[in-house]
């Protein structure tokens, strides 16, 4: 008996070690309905025929605390330390964070990946599926060839709730083509102070079109007509992360981020509540709770907020899941940090290294008794009554012949569509704007002219962005040549440096950016244009009859010394792989219709 044990682990250890050598080019369906269990095929909890609460409940009672505390942990996908970890410890979730690709980004790569650790999940007594989670914050971004919409901020200028919903659907379905079936969006903050480097993550600082656009984004997320969600939606940060002051940060490499908030609690449920309070109602399943501080107490230790007002207050019946490292930040102590986090209401812990770590501190809060064990099975039923819903253990596996969602030419042009309608007018001396494509002369400037890169932001490809166009894509210059007619001579040079300098241009088109950024290390307190920038625009201006600025930002930068001068200016946001919408309005080929979602200041 002992022997056949051995040989049938050593048989599992030897199909894991291959499947994760072939990752790249294996893709192995896991059909979680007809794996072996302890228990036997004929569990009551994976009848699909039963009710939720039914499965729930069966599941529940074969669950030894081992097997439960594992479903309790979040782990980035990069620390597991073996593939067999995730049977042995019963690992519950995982997740690819900014960057978190596989060594071959492709979407071939993407499903294998997943479908790897999906095989090591099935490989248990009970056979619980992963919960795979990204940050699929414009698109399914972490993948290279995916669709990258425009960034929140610039969705919030088209206040167009279909629009926003049509393009979570769309962005569902390139992720579950890839097995991937729980997306951390969308964001409901709502940011009081754009030096925060979050700011182009939320739908702007109008609590009214956060509310709107966010519940139309986790509608288009988790639309389906099969019984389980698409994609699971995730709403964050819980709460007030919009209103840290600047200046209180924790970390002594950001300014705003892991900050304070001052509000009293009218200010906070008036401003920041009301969007999670809708989505609440709309049916949201997993909250993510930030690493803001209200009045000094960090919100993942927060009872009052996660527990009287999110769960009981407001009903929600989902799971409560910490942001990256959130739990640790409460204490120098793991464990009491831990036991802080989970007593106030955190279901799901984003470690998201040390799962060894967190399996003994929970096991030990446990048999202390400094965590009951109504509050360890409330979190476990809660994330398995969200994996049912998602249909983790029914749904069909995903297979490569679904992949050529990812980057299609409908949501492409669902993109561009986007873009165009994000485009916010500053300024229009005149009437310039639209520019006609029949000009004869136009001379191109500016960091954000020529690079896919800049205008697709942080959180494409890779966590804090790229630099250049080695991206597929248009670029806002391409979309320009692509619009004009045929009789346009378009000259283009990032310093605004020009070879044909005996006649001016038509109209001078400077395209200013800023670099890529991410989160804290975006915190900013002044931000700008760059002198290169400045320099190219001072150029093109001698250089051109009339001069338009576009601005390629994630919030809004300082320009009121310089624009009095320039005869029109457009807010392009972060417009992602689809420039040639930029173009669309700048020509008139489509009207300029956005407006801004959160204030510029002049």
């Amino acid at each position: 008996m002992i022997y056949g044990v051995l040989l049938m682990t050593l048989i599992g250890a030897m199909i894991a070690f291959f499947l994760v050598q072939n990752q790249k080019s294996a893709i192995v369906p896991i059909d979680f309905s007809s794996e072996p269990r302890c228990d036997g095929v004929d569990a009551k909890y994976l009848n699909a025929a039963l009710s939720t609460e039914e499965r729930v409940d069966d599941l529940m009672k074969r669950m030894n605390d081992a097997e439960k505390i594992g479903q309790m942990v979040i782990i980035e996908k990069d620390s597991i330390q073996n593939v067999n970890d995730i049977s042995h410890f019963n690992l519950g979730a995982l997740l690819s964070g900014g960057g978190g690709a596989p060594k071959e980004n492709t979407p071939q790569a993407w499903l294998a990946m997943v479908q790897t650790f999906q095989s090591a999940a099935a490989n248990t007594c009970l056979g619980i599926p992963l919960l795979y989670g990204t940050d699929a914050i414009h698109g399914h971004n972490n993948v290279f060839g995916a669709t990258i919409f425009p960034h929140a901020i610039a969705l919030g200028a088209t206040r167009d709730a279909d629009l926003v919903r049509r393009i979570a659907k769309a962005t569902a379905e390139e992720m579950a083509a890839t097995g991937i079936y729980w997306s951390y969006s969308p964001n409901l903050d709502v940011p009081q102070d754009s030096r925060w480097g979050k700011t182009y993550e939320t739908f702007g600082s109008d609590t009214d079109n956060v509310t709107q656009l966010g519940a139309a984004y986790l509608a288009g997320t988790q639309e389906s007509s099969t019984g389980y969600f698409n994609v699971l939606a995730t709403a964050k940060h819980f709460l007030g992360g919009g209103a840290m002051e600047y200046g209180t940060s924790r970390n002594k490499d950001f300014k705003i981020e892991e900050g304070n908030i001052t509000l009293d609690e009218q200010a906070l449920r008036g401003t920041h509540l009301t969007p999670f309070h809708k989505a609440v109602t709309e049916g949201v399943q997993t909250i993510m709770v930030g690493t803001a501080a209200w009045n000094g107490i960090k919100n993942p230790s927060n009872q009052y907020l996660l527990t009287d007002v999110l769960k009981k207050e407001l009903g929600f019946s989902g799971f409560i899941v910490s942001d990256w490292y959130a739990v640790y930040i409460l204490d120098n102590d793991r464990y009491r940090s831990l036991v802080m986090a989970i007593n106030a209401g955190v279901d799901m812990v984003m470690t998201p290294f040390e799962y060894k770590d967190f399996v003994s501190n929970m096991q030990a809060a446990i048999h202390n008794g400094d965590i009951s064990r109504d509050r360890l099975d409330d979190a476990v039923r809660r994330i398995l009554t969200v994996k049912f819903k998602t249909g983790l253990f029914d749904r069909p596996a995903a297979t490569a012949n679904g992949l050529s969602v990812i980057g299609n030419q409908k949501h492409k042009e669902l993109a561009r569509q986007a873009v165009a309608a994000s485009q916010v007018v500053l300024k229009n001396s005149n009437d310039i704007l639209p520019l006609s494509s029949s000009v004869k002369k136009i001379f191109v400037a500016g960091s954000g002219a020529d690079n896919l890169g800049r205008q697709s932001g942080g959180w494409t490809v890779e966590w804090q962005g790229v630099d250049g166009n080695w991206l597929p894509g248009t670029t806002i210059l391409a979309g320009i040549k692509n619009t004009v007619s045929k009789d346009t001579q378009v000259e283009y040079n990032v310093d605004a440096n020009f070879a044909s300098k005996q006649s001016l241009a038509d109209v001078g088109i400077a395209v200013v950016s800023e670099k890529t950024y991410a989160e804290g290390w975006g915190d900013n307190e002044h931000p700008r244009l760059s002198n290169e920038d400045l320099a190219a625009i001072n150029k093109l201006k001698k250089q051109s009859k009339k001069l338009v600025v576009l601005i390629v930002a994630g919030r809004p930068l300082e320009i009121s010394p310089y624009s009095s001068t320039w005869d029109g200016v457009v807010a392009s946001w972060l417009p992602g792989s689809e420039g040639q919408g930029v173009a669309d309005v700048l020509f008139g080929l489509k009207p300029f219709t956005g407006q801004l979602p959160i204030e510029w200041n002049r």
